[in-house]
């Protein structure tokens, strides 16, 4: 069984047959929402919108923690995470899918690690490649099997929100080696890597970044609705695909 945690533009998988809601409990409070379970073309699945069911949690305030320890509760395959970016690479155009390879986290103040004392004691988790590459490449495989492109690797910034970036912080991000930028890729990885959860990505780039394109000198919310609305039929494909594949 594959779990999916939907960011901006997917609160929900409407090929999913839906057999219960559950909201678990966690030593961590509650998750965003009620884990949703189903069935896709008769494989299970379960589904969790990040934000909430009516999308209400900025990033800086969702339970991570709760999230992921929900979603272990099942014992998933793994969890693909799908999450709305904005392109600092300029290959990278509005509608674009992506398949990210590695992160840079700019957070702070999120709860970001299950090893706290006395509750747990330290440890150190290996996160040289933050990414499942078993998934990722079962992600890649699936999109060309479908006929969409992706792009197979980029490395995500990961800044605190909930507001966007400025022209100068993007500037920054790209002399560090940044490909896209979001506000949900950590400590949501790294959690799911403490519990030994195999976690990809698939971004959907919304717009371009702050300064770049045409976000040269704002970025329209509205144009970000658009994109997204437009880009999630692919993305809904790419999981339907990978959950009735799932081994």
């Amino acid at each position: 069984m594959l779990a999916i945690i939907g960011g901006s533009g997917l609160s929900r998988l409407d090929s999913l047959e839906v057999s219960h809601r559950q909201l678990p409990e966690t030593p961590y409070g509650e998750p965003s929402a009620a884990l949703t379970f189903g069935r896709i073309a008769g494989r299970p699945a379960v589904f969790l919108a990040r934000h909430g069911d009516e999308h209400r949690i900025p990033p800086h305030q969702v339970n991570y923690r709760a999230n992921v320890w929900a979603i272990a509760g099942c014992a998933p395959a793994g969890i693909v995470a799908v999450a709305a970016v904005g392109s600092i690479r300029a290959d990278l155009e509005p509608g674009d899918l992506v398949i990210p390879h590695q992160i840079i986290d700019y957070t702070w103040g999120r709860e970001s690690t299950y090893h706290e004392w006395p509750e747990r004691p330290v440890a150190h988790v290996d996160f040289t490649e933050p990414y499942d590459q078993r998934l990722r490449s079962r992600i890649g495989q699936v999109a060309a099997t479908l006929g969409l492109a992706v792009s197979d690797s980029a490395v995500y910034a990961a800044t605190q929100g909930p507001r966007l970036e400025t022209a100068a912080e993007i500037d920054r991000l790209e002399r560090e080696g940044a490909d896209v930028v979001g506000m949900t890729g950590m400590p949501e990885a790294a959690l799911a890597r403490e519990l030994a959860l195999p976690y990809a990505a698939i971004n959907v780039v919304a717009n371009r970044a702050a300064g770049r394109g045409g976000s040269r000198q704002a970025i329209r919310i509205d144009d970000i609705h658009a994109v997204l609305d437009a880009a999630m039929g692919r993305v809904r494909a790419i999981i339907e695909a990978l959950v009735t594949g799932d081994d």
